[in-house]
């Protein structure tokens, strides 16, 4: 299997798709909005998007099943499957704010071999395949080299709808808030681990994430030189709802903190 050829192939499309999302941008109205659960919304530029990428992935490896955010196509439990949001970012996008994205993972039974994030707005195109290391927009990216979390600067994600550790979530605010250079919320987790993965953030962790969110960004961290955990430090991070990623020198100290406060 050619990955280099198949993610240039991908790419083209993504680049297309997303060129579809920033058209539609100022079209979507408040009917246009269907609510998933609380806080949690689609409209038809999410299905749409999905569909193009089904359509245009299926001809690129007709061999490959499908794990869909918004499920437009027969949900596969293929060992080759590619891992789908169509639009990361959904409540950023019906208000017209940066940043949203598109996120495409390649699996291959439990091994991500290929992920391409896009970010639209400033036209970002992250992408990497199983060693062949990590780029944006063709020029290759690494991690931050930052040693401490005292001189990090972390990306989170705020619970919408899954609280359960809410009250623990927001003593870790407070201590990174006084224990690091700064932390941001930015409403893509897809474009956090982007952002780890080319040294603007040095670490990121959220929970209550499906496999769609994190597949992309975990294969272009990891090619990108850094680590991804759970919040236990294993590696129940794609499926497990929970994840830390970060350049390799602070993974340790923000895991050990992040499990103290959040587990317990």
């Amino acid at each position: 299997m050619n990955l280099e050829k198949i993610v240039s192939q991908a790419n083209t499309l993504i680049r297309k798709t997303g060129q579809f999302l920033k058209f539609e941008i100022t079209k979507v109205k408040a009917t246009d909005i269907e609510h998933k659960d609380i806080h949690d919304f689609v409209t038809y530029v999410d299905k749409t998007s999905e569909k193009k990428l089904v359509e245009g992935l299926s001809a690129i490896l007709p061999e490959a099943g499908f794990l869909t955010e918004e499920k437009t196509t027969a949900q596969s439990e293929k060992a080759l499957r590619w891992i789908i949001d169509p639009l990361d970012g959904t409540t950023n996008y019906i208000h017209g704010l940066p940043p949203y994205s598109i996120s495409v993972a390649l699996i291959d039974g439990e091994k991500l071999i290929a992920g391409i994030i896009y970010e639209v707005t400033h036209n970002e195109l992250f992408y990497a395949w199983h060693n062949g290391g990590a780029f944006l927009n063709g020029h290759p990216i690494h991690v931050s080299t930052t040693s401490k979390v005292f001189d990090s600067f972390l990306a989170t994600g705020f619970p919408f709808k899954d609280y359960r550790l809410l009250d623990n979530y927001m003593v870790t605010l407070r201590h990174f808030m006084k224990n690091s250079q700064g932390l941001r919320r930015l409403g893509s987790a897809a474009v956090d681990l982007a952002n780890v993965a080319c040294g603007r953030f040095d670490g990121f962790y959220e929970y209550s994430l499906q496999p769609w969110d994190v597949a992309a960004g975990i294969l272009i961290v990891n090619e990108a030189g850094g680590k991804v955990t759970d919040f236990s430090g294993g590696k129940n991070f794609l499926y497990g709802e929970e994840i830390i990623a970060a350049n390799s020198k602070i993974l340790n100290e923000l895991q050990t903190t992040i499990q103290k406060i959040l587990l317990g």
